[in-house]
């Protein structure tokens, strides 16, 4: 096991930890093969790679699956890719339909259980790069999708191993959470994004008849649970917000993972409450469990204030180059 996680001196708070990046990271500016790949239902995700020095046919790739509303640009992406780069990885994040700066073209969008787009992603890199070994981490809901698409995969892994970072387990408990207390400020800034995304797609598409919302009734929708009763689940073909979050909670695909999995959680963790953590019985035994009692949201920031180090990062490498 790599080093235990030690929060930074004078950023303990779960708010500091989960806000430090986006705001004081200095970002390494990568220059990223960017990957158009075409979807069978005729919309497209785009893929941006970050590759090592030396890269070869046999060199490792790792996918990367961001949280709610992030992209090439998070603090997190961007770092995770340059330290893989440094220890000999090929790094690739694919980003959810509509996340990469340019809408998706149908009414539809990405939810925190769509599992299809990244086993077609899966197919195409085992097609062009037969020689490499597959690995993946995912973040926040990214992270619950990555959970829920090992546990459906089962013994058809494509991965010789996966992380899950502050993962949403089960969606309902967070998303009261979300709705709750200092908490509500996160929800706001990510619906902010996720509501002006709904909104441009009234230009493209008659969402009125889709959804049976006006465009200008959007701004109403305050909670994650209204977002995802009026949008997100009757757009993918779920009958409520409610059945949604049961159905794509990853918790219950815990136990038929087959893939060599490192689950990292914190007890502070903002978005969510200790009640989603899973009792030993759901977890298979092919899932390690880190919990850190502080470490707040995608944070995990050691060192001190003045010269912080981002744990996640190193314990990503140290990971996938275990023996076990």
């Amino acid at each position: 096991m790599g080093k235990k996680f030690q929060p930074a001196f004078g950023l303990k708070n779960k708010h500091f930890q989960t806000l430090y990046s986006t705001f004081f990271k200095k970002l390494p500016n990568l220059k990223f093969n960017i990957q158009r790949l075409e979807l069978s239902d005729g919309d497209f995700v785009d893929c941006y790679w970050y590759k090592t020095k030396n890269e070869n046919e046999n060199t490792p790739i790792v996918i990367l699956f961001h949280g709610l509303a992030g992209s090439y640009k998070s603090p997190y992406i961007q770092g995770t890719m340059q330290r893989l780069s440094q220890a000999g990885y090929n790094s690739v994040l694919m980003h959810f339909r509509g996340c990469s700066g340019e809408p998706n073209r149908l009414p539809s969008s990405y939810h925190s259980g769509q599992t299809d787009d990244a086993k077609e992603f899966i197919r195409f890199l085992k097609q062009n790069f037969p020689h490499a070994e597959l690995f993946a981490v995912g973040y926040s809901i990214g992270g619950n999708m990555l959970l829920k698409l090992l546990g459906e995969m089962k013994e058809n892994t494509p991965f010789k191993k996966a992380i899950s970072i502050s993962a949403p387990l089960q969606l309902d408990i967070c998303a009261d959470k979300m709705n709750k207390g200092f908490s509500r400020f996160y929800q706001n800034h990510l619906l902010k994004s996720l509501k002006k995304s709904l909104e441009e797609k009234y230009s493209q598409h008659d969402m009125k008849s889709l959804i049976n919302i006006e465009k200008q009734d959007i701004k109403n929708l305050n909670s994650f649970w209204d977002f995802d009763d009026t949008y997100t689940a009757p757009i993918h073909g779920f009958k409520t917000a409610k059945n949604y979050y049961k159905k794509c909670s990853s918790k219950q695909f815990l136990k038929n993972i087959k893939t060599p999995t490192l689950i990292i959680h914190s007890e502070d963790d903002p978005f969510m409450t200790t009640e989603i953590l899973p009792t030993q019985n759901e977890l298979s035994n092919n899932i390690q469990l880190e919990l850190y009692k502080y470490g707040g949201h995608v944070g995990f920031i050691a060192g001190n204030l003045f010269n912080p180090t981002y744990w996640l990062e190193d314990r990503i490498v140290t990971y996938f180059k275990s023996a076990n």
